[in-house]
């Protein structure tokens, strides 16, 4: 029986149901990115510019985890969306419940990482001294609520598998809430610092953990989460695995390859580098917007490709593809028009300004070019092939990166050279995955009966 708050995705209007869909997802992430910017405005308003460098230090490192983390997240909502679609009640809860424990180990691995390594992570990042101490126990701290992150995402990826993404928003929500008042009572009342507001995100994770997993052992359908052993099957467990784990490396890559283009950008005077970490905020807002039609596109396509409806699977891609290529379009477009008002949020000086406006200049018009990849990476992933399309990522993304900097970038040695990079390996690696998907869509409706489109759906 469908749930009242889900969205139909096998039958019905697709754009007007993609979009249904994607808004609570948007919602989510421009929250998420809101509150833990509440980490950094706390730590610097009512601690000390130390508590402030600290949290601020463990910036990539903690977005690396958590990519990852939300990546297996985004593999295991393709694989329960899956089993939806072809009406596979016991199969789904087998997934679900398989997916839960894999989320739990593979939580406690990367937490125990994080914790054992992350003073030598800190120091080979270049963290300096005065600033250490506090990131590590910041980081510390904030690695032992991975195990319950990576249950959280489990659940959003269970969820947004049914079509039902309110209840993830109103979770993160009160999470949220509860992350920014907790900051502030860990900051101003105990006068702790870096430690205080990484008490705090831990505390707020478990609650969001903890709601959403209620909420699927409340359930009676193919999304409901049994405690019994008879739910967990190793077949399913590998099949998780080998669909969350490049998903997960896919999205942590970003980061990596992030590191090289800042150290491009640290070639520069001080002004430069300032200027473009103004501007670099509004790349979190606009691809975590671009990221909903991303999830959309997976969801649909996966629930569709189960349902064996071919014409609404090719569909699904281009309606999520058009809606992100257009939010890409007009966020850009806003930033281009009023970049000197969004980067005095940031910064006071005009010359920090300006040179802020360099990389808004080049970016503000390439930000929807993004969607042809991660559309179609989505795609590809929503069809059952995550490993190939990971590949691709990693070379596009990552190496061709790499090689741009210390070749293109080395010869031209100019700002504009390096901004370039993105536009640019984003066209590569997005024909890549293109010819990825025409491949395994071939391959995927070979195994499909001639006479099976739609007849799922239509039931």
């Amino acid at each position: 029986m469908k749930n009242k708050h889900e969205i139909s995705m096998t039958s019905g209007s697709l754009a007007k149901n993609i979009l249904l869909f994607s808004l609570p997802l948007m919602m989510s992430q421009i929250l998420e990115v809101l509150f833990n910017l509440s980490d950094i405005a706390v730590a610097g308003k009512f601690a000390d510019y130390r508590a402030l460098g600290s949290v601020g230090s463990t910036t990539l490192l903690v977005s690396l985890f958590t990519g990852f983390l939300i990546g297996l997240g985004s593999g295991i909502n393709v694989c329960v969306a899956h089993k939806l679609g072809m009406g596979d009640e016991e199969g789904a809860k087998t997934t679900v419940c398989s997916s839960a424990l894999i989320s739990l180990i593979v939580g406690l691995i990367v937490g125990v990482i994080c914790n054992l390594f992350a003073e030598p992570f800190l120091k080979l990042l270049g963290t300096k001294d005065e600033l250490i101490d506090g990131a590590v126990l910041y980081l510390k701290i904030y690695s032992l609520g991975m195990p319950i992150m990576a249950i959280y995402n489990f659940g959003n990826g269970v969820l947004s598998a049914a079509g039902e993404t309110k209840k993830p928003l109103l979770y993160l929500t009160i999470a949220g809430v509860l992350n920014v008042i907790l900051n502030l009572f860990f900051v101003i009342v105990c006068h702790r610092a870096a430690d205080g507001v990484a008490i705090a995100s831990v505390m707020a994770q478990t609650l969001s953990a903890f709601l959403v997993v209620r909420h699927l052992l409340k359930r009676t359908d193919g999304c409901a989460l049994k405690l019994s052993r008879r739910y967990i099957k190793r077949k399913t467990c590998m099949d998780v695995l080998g669909m969350g784990i490049p998903a997960g490396i896919q999205n942590a890559i970003f980061a990596v390859a992030n590191l090289f283009v800042q150290s491009g950008v640290n070639t520069f005077d001080a002004v430069m580098v300032s200027g473009n970490s103004a501007a670099a905020n509004a790349d979190t807002l606009i691809y975590n917007v671009m990221a909903a039609f991303h999830t959309a596109c997976a969801s649909f396509v996966s629930r569709n490709w189960g349902a064996g409806n071919r014409k609404r699977m090719m569909k699904s891609y281009l309606v999520s593809l058009s809606y992100s290529f257009i939010s890409g379009a007009v966020l850009g477009g806003l930033l281009l028009a009023f970049g000197t008002q969004f980067l005095s949020f940031f910064a006071n000086e005009p010359e920090v300004i300006a040179a802020g406006m360099e990389r808004i200049k080049i970016m503000g018009w390439s930000y929807a070019f993004s969607a042809f990849m991660d559309c179609t990476i989505a795609a590809n992933r929503g069809l059952g092939k995550s490993f190939v399309p990971t590949v691709i990522v990693i070379m596009g993304s990552c190496v061709f990166r790499i090689i741009w900097v210390y070749t293109v970038f080395a010869y031209f040695h100019t700002i504009e050279s390096l901004y370039l990079l993105y536009i640019v390996s984003w066209a590569i690696t997005a024909a890549a995955e293109m010819i990825c998907l025409r491949r395994v869509y071939r391959e995927q409706m070979q195994k499909l009966p001639p006479d099976i489109d739609g007849v799922k759906a239509a039931a």
